[in-house]
């Protein structure tokens, strides 16, 4: 049985920002409605927030699905503050039962109950509420507000022919854009070199054109069906009445803001899968941070200790970019404390990478029986490493194309076989796609 590679990450911001900042409209304004429900014992805690944390789930038929978005919205109603901290999908931790794995295996291990308690134990904070958002609801959303404006900061391509969906194609102009609900689909699932980091900082620019359109006076009238369209997609254990409430205060949170920032960390391959490794310290001084708390005595102590363990128990062979590691060469994982400033290293991308940095999969979608073989071989030959050869969905594409990301797509050029190269998709990472044109190469 084929293997499906499906890049779904999609996030419903409008979603969350209505169940969100319901909460922190609620808590602000009404005084005590949301409670801290979780005893923070032994766990980084202030005086008054509450902290929400935020599934956006892939659920498939006969799958319970992973999540594929994963937030802590931190509230404090005494001091009027609220911050968001978005939680890479790779990030890798240890799941109760499990061992190590990525963050996002958790809820298909075990719900968001098991995403909580491992959520938990990573930034040593409490969860007192939990909003679960069904991902597939996104695009209705959307063409409930009409859809959005956002200005697209640089040309975005990017195909899979395995999604779920019968293939995706991502192709958007640079500029600013009026986005339906399949358009915005595309931006927020957008895959490039930048991985979960430049995906997360699109989410956050989403959200503030979000933010803008929902503060605009004419959606007001389409409330109902907005509240409607939330209510078929979001289980949680917040109230309704809380959303509601929420509306009220919406043109303020978009006046003041809100604080918006990522878990940081250093992102690795292991055995060909690519992982984020947090910087466990830093990550919970910013959960402090966002609690009001000084980050000493035991929360510092647990901290530290939390992260050596994790340091030994990251099993050799983890790969860094080259401009990350070590002098010696050597791959080691990074201190807690200098993996933030590791990742702000200055990289040279003048020049593309050798072939046998970028893994490729090559898929037949011509209807040209060894084709895929035929162009698998010429590759290998140049140096580059093949990591499938696959049948397509479809038989009667007509164009081959050669998807690469950054410089990569640099390495393509002279195949001797009819092509057309694109910029996009992971770093390290490279897509064949053939079409029947394939055949009239000599």
């Amino acid at each position: 049985m084929q293997q499906k590679r499906s890049y779904r990450r999609v996030v419903i911001f409008v979603a969350i920002l209505l169940v969100v900042f319901a909460a922190a409209a609620a808590a602000y304004f009404f005084g005590g409605g949301l409670v801290r429900r979780t005893a923070a014992d032994g766990m980084i805690a202030g005086r008054s927030e509450v902290h929400v944390m935020i599934l956006g789930v892939d659920k498939r038929k006969d799958d319970v699905g992973r999540s594929d978005t994963l937030m802590v919205a931190t509230v404090d109603p005494e001091r009027g503050t609220a911050a968001l901290l978005s939680i890479p999908r790779d990030t890798r931790v240890a799941i109760e039962g499990a061992g190590y794995d990525k963050i996002n295996a958790a809820y298909a291990y075990g719900g968001y109950e098991l995403t909580k308690n491992t959520l938990e134990q990573l930034l040593d904070v409490p969860m007192d509420y939990y909003i679960l958002i069904d991902v597939h609801a996104f695009e209705r959303i959307i063409d409930a507000l009409d859809g959005i404006d956002i200005d697209v900061e640089k040309r975005m391509y990017y195909e899979d022919p395995w999604d779920d969906d019968g293939g995706l194609v991502i192709d958007i102009d640079p500029g600013m854009q009026h986005m339906t609900g399949e358009k915005a689909m595309q931006y927020v699932r957008y895959r490039d070199a930048e991985g979960d980091i430049g995906r997360i900082r699109r989410q956050q620019r989403f959200m503030r054109a979000v933010l803008q359109k929902v503060t605009a006076p004419e959606v007001f009238a389409k409330l109902p069906e907005i509240v409607g369209e939330v209510a078929k997609s979001v289980q949680t254990d917040l109230s309704v009445g809380d959303m509601i409430e929420f509306l009220q205060v919406m043109k303020k949170v978009q006046e003041e803001g809100l604080a918006a920032e990522m878990a940081p960390g250093r992102p690795a391959w292991y055995k060909g899968v690519s992982y984020w490794l947090p910087d466990v310290v830093e990550l919970r001084r910013m959960a402090a941070r966002a609690a009001g708390v000084p980050f000493a005595g035991d929360a510092a102590d647990r901290a530290a200790c939390y992260a050596a363990k994790y340091k030994d128990e990251l099993p050799e062979g983890f790969r860094f970019d080259e401009a990350e590691r070590k002098p010696s060469g050597k791959e080691a994982p990074p201190t807690d404390g200098e993996a933030a400033k590791v990742q702000e290293k200055p990289k040279d991308e003048t020049k593309p990478p050798a072939p046998s940095e970028v893994a490729v999969t090559v898929i037949n979608s011509s209807g040209i029986t060894g084709a895929g073989a035929e162009v698998a071989a010429i590759l290998q030959t140049k140096g580059f490493v093949i990591r499938s050869v696959e049948t397509g969905k479809r038989s009667d594409r007509e164009q081959t194309t050669i998807m690469a990301a950054g410089k990569s797509v640099d390495l393509f050029y002279g195949m001797p076989f009819p092509c057309i190269l694109i910029e996009g998709g992971t770093k390290g990472e490279a897509l064949v796609n053939i079409g029947r044109d394939y055949g009239n190469h000599g």
